[in-house]
């Protein structure tokens, strides 16, 4: 059985000085994912790989906690389900 700590975290410990970028980048990874809605002239900053699409098109980009890209939908409720059945919990992106 684990123990709990007897020395809880303070608001010293929590000083943003601290982190580096790679530390903050690594929260919640593989565990949140940012919706993100983008257009289609966007697709290729985010997926390189993804095929020419229309030009203006309204899409959602499902992203990993530290930004890398998952999947890129033209729904917001598919890349939520996505999300969930790969046990992520999604936040909007704005």
């Amino acid at each position: 059985m684990t123990e709990l700590s007897q020395n809880p975290i303070t608001a010293a410990d929590l000083d943003p000085a601290d982190f580096q970028p790679a530390d903050l980048a690594a929260l919640g990874e593989g565990h949140i994912a940012y919706v993100r809605p983008i257009r289609s002239d966007e697709v290729k900053r985010f997926f390189p790989q993804a095929p020419d699409l229309t030009p203006g098109l309204e899409l959602f980009a499902l992203l990993s906690a530290s930004g890398a890209p998952i999947l890129v939908a033209d729904s917001r409720d598919v890349v939520v389900a996505n999300a969930m059945a790969h046990d992520l919990h999604t936040v909007s992106l704005h």
